[in-house]
């Protein structure tokens, strides 16, 4: 399509009928960027007569300025670029101008007019899109308002999930109390008359006997009390804090285990155990690592890292790494991992993150990453007794990388 007029046909005819019915704006632009044609459409968009736009200089008319009324130089016009230097475009996020100084968003394409092998101009569509931007500028909000309530109902949950999680804790420590207190107590007395019975029963060697496996039992029964109460709520983790009760639940693991576990542990001087609520979390997040090691695994050996930063953000890292059959992330990722979900939801709620890392047959990776509230000034810990011990936990000043 060329800047002269077309000729007096049939075929001109029907491509006007063509380029007069069609709902998109289209204009024709020669060398100078000087309107050539343009359809009914492109006027009625523009606010134009026809007879106004013909020769007129198309960016000067509707495409000087951008959406915040900068000014829009031509040699940047990607419209006049089709000619000028051979570079077709397709845009959606300008502005054209109006006759009455308005703008509205458009979209469009700008191709070049080529005759016997010569650049003779260009053709440009474009559309109203303003309904389009409006619609997406409503779907927009829509999301954010729905991801908005989203996250409040979901910290809402949490919270909620926090509180039932201090209420079942301290429900376990009362109950851990009380047994502690009052049948622990009625075990010791009930030990001291079985003891008393089987000094005055001496000469009476079958009852002596049966005071004697009375005793047994009882002895086993307070075990069994003493493990109960350590599972409802470790007294440890009130009376000596966090650092000393991962360490004693490692050690317990080491000691129960039939696996060769190497134990590595260091907590920055100045860094004094969390309290309270978070303390509680990463416990329970150790405990559950462990427990799926020792149900799940199958491993031959197991490295367990705590490692906590320098003040004045410390940050814990507890890592259980083994070598067993692997976590597939299907299975990680099953909805029914109540296990997976309650430490990641536990790590949330103060700030951490869990990440488990697994593959078929070669192992799996937790590990737990918390900031820490801060706390007063505590003394680095010494290693235990009993890591110095086992032979088998060592105390490094190196933190985990």
């Amino acid at each position: 399509m060329s800047a002269s007029p077309l000729p007096g046909s049939d075929a001109h005819h029907r491509l006007q009928l063509l380029l007069e019915s069609t709902g998109e704006g289209i204009f024709g632009i020669d060398l100078a960027g000087c309107c050539t044609f343009v359809n009914r459409a492109a006027a009625l968009m523009l606010g134009w007569r026809t007879e106004e736009v013909l020769g007129r200089n198309m960016h000067e008319l509707i495409h000087h300025a951008h959406a915040d009324g900068r000014h829009y130089p031509e040699s940047e016009c990607p419209i006049f670029n089709a000619f000028r230097r051979g570079l077709p475009c397709r845009i959606d996020d300008e502005v054209l101008w109006r006759a009455d100084g308005t703008a509205f968003a458009a979209e469009y394409s700008s191709y070049p007019i080529i005759e016997h092998g010569q650049v003779r101009g260009a053709v440009v569509t474009f559309v109203d899109i303003t309904e389009r931007r409006r619609a997406h500028e409503l779907l927009r909000e829509t999301n954010d308002e729905l991801e908005r309530r989203v996250g409040e109902r979901t910290r809402e949950l949490r919270a909620l999930a926090n509180h039932m999680e201090s209420l079942r804790e301290n429900e376990r420590k009362r109950i851990a109390r009380e047994i502690h207190d009052e049948l622990g107590s009625l075990l010791v007395a009930l030990k001291m008359d079985t003891h008393w019975l089987g000094h005055r029963l001496a000469e009476r060697h079958e009852l002596a006997a049966k005071c004697q496996r009375m005793g047994r039992l009882i002895d086993a029964a307070v075990d069994n009390v003493g493990r109960i109460i350590t599972d409802l709520r470790p007294s440890i983790l009130d009376h000596q804090g966090l650092w000393a009760a991962l360490e004693w639940q490692a050690q317990e693991f080491i000691e129960n285990s039939e696996v060769d576990v190497s134990l590595q542990c260091h907590v920055a001087a100045g860094v004094a155990p969390p309290q309270g609520g978070q303390a509680i979390a990463v416990f329970r997040i150790f405990q559950e690592m462990l427990s799926n090691v020792a149900r799940h695994a199958q491993a031959r050996c197991v490295q367990i890292r705590i490692a906590v930063d320098d003040p004045p953000q410390p940050t814990l890292y507890l890592d259980v790494r083994d070598d067993g059959i692997g976590a597939t992330p299907r299975a990680l990722n099953d909805p029914r991992s109540w296990g997976v979900i309650g430490m990641r939801e536990r790590a949330a709620q103060f700030g951490g993150r869990m990440q488990i890392d697994g593959a078929s047959g070669q192992g799996t990776l937790a590990r737990l990453v918390m900031p820490l509230e801060q706390a007063s000034q505590a003394p680095e810990p010494p290693p235990s007794e009993g890591a110095a011990a086992s032979g088998k936990a060592t105390w490094t000043p190196e933190p985990l990388q």
